[in-house]
């Protein structure tokens, strides 16, 4: 049995949906149903995000892994409520990429030294860890990821512009917000609709 079938079995088993288990593991529900149907592999940190979330050891769900060669967007903001509810927007207004959430700024820069983020969007103040360090760590780990800061702080941008971000944006998210922002992007996202 592969990761595929095993995910999918395991899941079933604990009687979540799809879309449940894309909750709680902060992705939207098309990347859960590619991890089941074989066409994509969870990174490391993903598989042990999802091992904690289905009770499960990360043995059990191995098979090895390889990195996801998709468009890959992640979004940082310490209240779930906040990133549960931009994550569904984020993935209609760039349907083409794979969005990942995290709580912690921490899970987020180690899932980058594993994964080429081509899109962040931070939230500036997110506990200890303001989103200005955050973005200047991802861009230490890779110089071509865009940022876009996400506040509802307007007194923000100008410490937000002299990071080397690509763009800021007012909360709440919207789709059309993002998608004005794609083609001010600083780099070029190859298989961005908009970029």
């Amino acid at each position: 049995m592969d990761f595929a079938e095993r995910l999918k079995e395991i899941r079933m088993s604990k009687d979540l949906s799809q879309q449940q288990l894309a909750d709680m593991v902060f992705v939207d529900r098309s990347s859960v149903a590619r991890w089941e149907s074989g066409t994509r592999m969870p990174d490391a940190v993903m598989i042990a995000r999802l091992s904690k979330c289905l009770d499960v050891d990360v043995s059990e769900l191995l098979n090895g892994t390889e990195e996801d060669s998709d468009l890959v967007v992640i979004l940082v903001d310490n209240e779930k409520i906040i990133l549960s509810g931009s994550l569904p927007i984020l993935k209609k207004a760039i349907p083409e990429a794979s969005i990942y959430g995290f709580t912690k700024p921490s899970e987020a820069m180690e899932f980058a030294r594993n994964t080429p983020v081509d899109l962040a969007f931070l939230d500036i103040e997110m506990g200890k860890r303001s989103g200005l360090t955050v973005c200047k760590d991802l861009l230490d780990i890779n110089p071509k990821t865009n940022v876009v800061f996400l506040t509802a702080y307007e007194g923000y941008s100008l410490d937000a512009w002299n990071t080397g971000a690509s763009g800021f944006l007012m909360k709440p998210l919207t789709v059309e917000a993002v998608q004005k922002q794609l083609p001010l992007l600083r780099n070029r996202i190859r298989g961005l609709s908009n970029g």
